[in-house]
């Protein structure tokens, strides 16, 4: 009885682990391929639980998992040279996943990271190719989603050979280099100083230019001034004229004895100036005579002749 028992017990046992090898669940994240011997002998793809013979442990059908979802692969740091000769560090990514499972698995064994080793030998030369087509600029410009689609565009006949379809390339970062970054600045700055040497230029000439025309002003101004002064000072002189001719013509003695007071006045001052003159001349006329006439010295004589007047106080 007992060892009817064990015998039903190990034919369970030996039931259940039959039916548990030839089971495999295939989830909505993976793709599966059955193999046979190492060949392929089916492939699933959509999710469920599925059968398969179950000698696995004679490597007879085995089940190798497939990553279904979108994968990104990263290519950091690398140098590219644009077309003028200068160097980028270009950081960029691509988005791919596994579109074909059989051709997947006989191209690269099923191995993501052989696959990504290939992919990332083909983003690199990619990158240096779209790059180096173009000029400094077109990275830092609209150009460069375009250039993301030709890069992708590129890859993509590779990638099918794989397998594997692209979805996206993208540019995450492109930066000058250390070297290409102080030429840049070296060069922006001596641009600056050219337009700050420009402007400064520039207002130098403005400030010239407004000297000039305050010194051309100024010099418009003062003749003007000097002009009507000079006016002026005719008028006045023409008026003192006026004054002292009707000043003579109404006691002509009192203007020839005024303005002789003024001429000693002015030339006896305390001015350190010496005359000679002789006692009986004309000059000291008055000092002889209070009339003014012309003598010996002893108040005779005839009358010396009236002086005329003269605009500048002195006879």
């Amino acid at each position: 009885m007992s060892n009817r028992l064990a015998a039903i017990i190990g034919a369970i046992v030996v039931v259940l682990i039959l039916i548990y090898s030839s089971i495999f669940v295939v989830n909505a994240r993976q793709q599966a391929i059955v193999l046979r011997f190492g060949e392929i002998v089916d492939v699933k793809t959509t999710p469920g639980l599925y059968f398969k013979l179950p000698f696995g442990f004679f490597d007879a059908d085995t089940v190798q998992y497939i990553d279904k979802r979108v994968m990104r692969l990263d290519l950091d740091n690398l140098r590219v040279q644009v077309s003028g000769g200068k160097f980028y560090d270009v950081d960029a990514f691509m988005a791919y996943r596994i579109d074909d499972p059989r051709l997947f698995r006989q191209s690269v064994s099923g191995s993501v990271p052989l696959a990504e080793q290939r992919l990332k030998t083909r983003l690199d030369a990619a990158l240096r190719r779209v790059y180096g087509l173009r000029g400094f600029q077109a990275a830092l410009s609209q150009e460069r989603a375009s250039m993301m689609r030709e890069v992708r565009d590129q890859i993509r006949p590779a990638a099918k050979s794989l397998g594997i379809e692209i979805d996206d390339v993208r540019i995450r970062r492109t930066d000058l280099t250390q070297e290409v970054s102080q030429q840049t600045y070296d060069r922006m700055k001596a641009e600056r100083l050219a337009q700050a040497e420009k402007l400064r230029a520039r207002g130098r000439e403005s400030a010239q230019r407004v000297k000039a025309r305050a010194d051309r002003e100024a010099v418009e101004i003062i003749a003007e001034a000097n002009k009507e002064s000079e006016v002026l000072r005719g008028e006045g002189d023409a008026k003192r004229s006026e004054i002292y001719a009707k000043a003579y013509e109404k006691d002509p003695k009192f203007f020839q004895f005024y303005r002789s007071m003024s001429a000693y006045e002015t030339a006896l001052d305390n001015t350190g100036t010496t005359m000679i003159l002789s006692p009986d001349s004309d000059f000291f006329r008055y000092f002889n005579n209070p009339d003014g006439s012309a003598g010996n010295g002893a108040g005779g004589g005839s009358p010396a002749p009236a002086a005329s007047p003269s605009p500048s106080g002195t006879q």
